[in-house]
């Protein structure tokens, strides 16, 4: 009898094989197209050289995942929750990049149209998660619970948000999307940064019984597979619609598995780069001055000479390590 654990191998292995097939004949495709990835003019002058990369590459991150996860996620509704947010803002990412690339206007879709798309999808995920999720910590489920996040390092103890959990929901929800999209900057990077912390809810769910297992699996083996050409020198870019499908991920499995105070933790790099341009953003309209050489901070330490190579393996092993230490977060298991 297969076990959560074979099914969540066989996904990783469907998503990384996908990949490994599709990306070398897709990367073509987009180049054909002329699908490149557009380069800001006032970012680093080393990534002039990335211009006219193949893009939009997170199409394949998230067919793959999808295929992956639906051989093993009959009858899961947790799961199907996850995908739903996972396709739901790559959706959005693929609006925006078929709309920078195609239609040739830089900033893709306005600002107010993110938003209001991130939201709906947001709100549709969160009813969709209070109504059918079942506490896989709790066998009881009480009620009272239902609006509960696990707080790190505290043995099990966690802390009951009551009429706060929804709105601070869709705080994590956009929050993470955002994040990782914004951190999806160097070669390789926010592809390996997540692969990390989707290992590390893998092993969450797995902890709990929680049946997200298999889809986290799906996650990891297309992270993966996309990384083989992904990482630097980069053959093709995730564009928008991967990191948005891939902070979806995210932020969908921390709810569900009711640890998203753990994204502080294990997330710690998303939170660097956008609190980085926040700083930027803020300091800037104060002085006229820029607070860091470049945001989001990626940039500013190639601009202090930094390789890129260098700024991403850093980031790999500070997001390890963080990684490490959630485990020890959820010890009470």
């Amino acid at each position: 009898m297969d076990t959560p654990v074979v099914n969540a191998i066989y996904a990783a292995l469907i998503a990384f094989f996908i990949n490994v097939v599709l990306c070398p004949i897709f990367i073509p495709y987009l180049t054909r197209l002329k699908f490149g990835q557009i380069i800001r003019d006032d970012g680093p002058q080393s990534h002039l050289k990335k211009a006219n990369t193949p893009t939009m590459g997170g199409v394949v991150i998230l067919f793959s995942l999808v295929i992956a996860s639906m051989f093993f996620i009959r009858g899961n509704r947790e799961g199907l929750l996850v995908l739903f947010a996972t396709i739901g803002f790559g959706l959005i990412g693929f609006i925006d990049d078929y709309i920078k690339i195609v239609k040739r206007r830089s900033l893709g879709l306005r600002a107010y149209q993110k938003i209001v798309l991130q939201l709906l999808v947001a709100t549709v995920f969160i009813w969709m998660a209070a109504s059918w999720t079942t506490s896989y910590f709790y066998p009881g489920n009480p009620a009272s619970m239902d609006t509960y996040f696990i707080v790190p390092f505290t043995h099990g103890k966690v802390i009951d948000l009551g009429l706060l959990y929804f709105p601070v929901l869709f705080i994590v929800m956009i929050g993470t999307v955002n994040s990782v999209n914004l951190t999806d900057g160097l070669d390789g990077l926010a592809a390996g940064v997540s692969l990390l912390v989707v290992t590390f809810f893998a092993f969450v769910a797995l902890s709990a019984g929680s049946p997200v297992l298999p889809v986290a699996g799906a996650a990891a083996g297309s992270l993966l597979g996309f990384l083989l050409f992904n990482a630097y020198p980069a053959r093709v870019f995730m564009g928008d619609t991967g990191s948005l499908a891939l902070g979806g991920f995210i932020a969908a499995i921390a709810v569900i598995l009711k640890a998203p105070l753990f994204l502080c933790i294990v997330g710690l790099i998303y939170v660097l780069e956008s609190v980085s341009v926040i700083i930027q953003v803020l300091y800037f309209k104060k002085t006229g001055k820029r607070f860091f050489k470049m945001a989001p901070i990626h940039h500013s330490f190639e601009l202090s000479g930094w390789p890129e190579t260098r700024v991403v393996t850093l980031f790999y092993v500070i997001t390890a390590v963080l990684c490490l230490g959630g485990f020890l977060g959820m010890r009470y298991f």
